[in-house]
């Protein structure tokens, strides 16, 4: 009798698994099956393409370029093209417009038309330039600091770019997880209905009182609002890669899964020493420290003597292509601020900004050996939790078939099979939430050391 019990209740799960994978085709169309599914390098890689945080980095670094560019403008000399055309009767003017075009004549001496001129034109083309020759190198220091800027710039753009590797990874985990977590409700559902369809054959027979029954069917709302909140889950996560990926108009699609994974371990010194080598953002942050002092070496250099060359040519014409007279000034000038008040403020500035930096590096050092040591104990947290939580997934999956093998043979109660089943699904879960958290912390330990790359995350998978 029992063993006929046993088979209905086989046969009955079978059927239901049948039903469970028809709807996982109805969920999930044949086509997404058969599309290729999105691999955690391929998220990785649209991510450092689309996302606005690579953008903004990319267009920091442009403008520490055009910075470095401009600096370097100040040993160029200038050179500039005018064409001035005038007319007026301003004695000044007219003499000194009849001056330069050369066409003074023995009536213009007359008093009365030195008085009362007739009005003229004047058409001048002008060329002028100017070089500042020596400026008691102030202008190399700042090129040495715009240099600096730029390669700063770009470091602090490797750091932007690891940091989108690692949300994606993160994003990509959650993502993962929370199907998992679909997977798992989905099943337990199942079990859960089976159970309830068995228990309702016990109460029929006279082996199962009607408490069992309303336990079971407890039970199955119990699930399907477990199975509700994990398909909530998913679309969160799916949102937060999308963000993460730069791409909001992602549709959802399958994700290459990510297995349990042995990940290698050093000692924290060695992570420590490597962070200290390998971190970008801490490379840029040493380099704008080095920039700050060469601008704070320009600022006082600025209070030396300057020398500039300066040359004019112009030619004036009565008429836009007539002829007239030439002439050209050319000179050296030597200057000396005697009052470098602003010159004291803008010391005072820089010599404070320095400072600030300086500060921010010393902490920002300390901030991350704080870091690298948090990621390294939260590796081997999450690696310990994922041996017990595979052990406890073994020992939870044995004692849940034994107590159905019992419940069966009417050796167990009601109670004692739902327990078991809440100690399996929480075990499940607890080692899925351990693969992925042990992946994330490998990749947070990665980042913290400065060494987490593309190529470095495809190991996660």
């Amino acid at each position: 009798m029992h063993t006929k019990r046993i088979f209905e209740t086989m046969k009955r799960i079978l059927l239901r698994s049948c039903r469970l994978a028809l709807l996982g085709c109805l969920l999930f169309p044949i086509e997404a099956f058969a599309q290729e599914p999105l691999t955690l390098s391929q998220a990785i890689q649209k991510a450092l393409g689309s996302s606005p945080e690579a953008k903004l980095a990319e267009a920091g670094s442009a403008e520490a370029k055009a910075g470095a560019s401009l600096a370097r403008a100040q040993l160029l000399p200038q050179i500039n093209f005018a064409e001035d055309i005038s007319r007026g009767d301003d004695p000044v003017y007219v003499f000194g417009a009849r001056l330069r075009q050369q066409s003074f004549t023995q009536a213009d001496f007359a008093v009365n038309a030195l008085n009362r001129p007739l009005p003229m034109g004047n058409f001048a083309t002008r060329l002028s330039g100017s070089w500042l020759a020596f400026d008691s190198f102030k202008t190399q220091r700042t090129i040495r600091s715009a240099d600096l800027m730029q390669r700063s710039a770009a470091s602090s753009t490797k750091a932007v770019n690891q940091k989108i590797v690692l949300d994606v990874v993160e994003a990509y985990q959650a993502e993962l997880y929370a199907e998992r977590k679909v997977a798992i409700a989905q099943h337990e559902q199942e079990t859960a209905e089976v159970l309830l369809a068995s228990v309702d054959d016990h109460v029929k027979a006279g082996l199962a009182v009607e408490s069992d029954r309303m336990s079971a069917q407890v039970n199955v709302a119990a699930r399907k609002q477990e199975l509700i909140a994990a398909q909530g889950e998913v679309e969160l996560a799916w949102a937060q890669l999308r963000l993460a990926m730069g791409a909001p108009e992602l549709q959802q699609t399958r994700l290459q899964p990510i297995e349990a994974h042995e990940f290698p371990q050093e000692a924290l010194a060695a992570e420590v020493e490597t962070a200290t080598k390998s971190r970008s953002d801490l490379t840029a942050l040493g380099q704008a420290q080095s920039a700050q002092a060469a601008a704070l070496s320009a600022a006082k250099l600025d209070f030396g003597p300057r020398v500039s060359a300066y040359g004019n040519w112009e030619q004036d014409r009565s008429s836009f292509a007539g002829s007239g007279g030439n002439n050209w000034v050319a000179g050296v000038q030597i200057g000396i601020d005697i009052t470098p008040f602003s010159k004291r403020a803008q010391l005072a500035q820089q010599t404070a900004a320095k400072a600030r930096v300086d500060a921010q590096v010393s902490a920002y050092q300390q901030q991350i050996r704080l870091q690298v040591t948090q990621a390294h104990i939260q590796r081997q947290t999450t690696q310990q939790s994922l041996e017990t939580a595979q052990a406890a997934l073994d020992q939870s999956a044995e004692s849940l078939r034994i107590l159905k093998n019992r419940y069966g043979a009417g050796l167990a109660t009601i109670t004692d099979l739902l327990r078991a089943e809440d100690s399996e699904r929480q075990s499940q879960t607890n080692y899925w939430h351990a693969v992925y958290g042990n992946a994330v912390a490998y990749t947070q330990l990665l980042f913290a050391t400065g060494t987490l790359t593309p190529d470095a995350a495809e190991g996660l998978q």
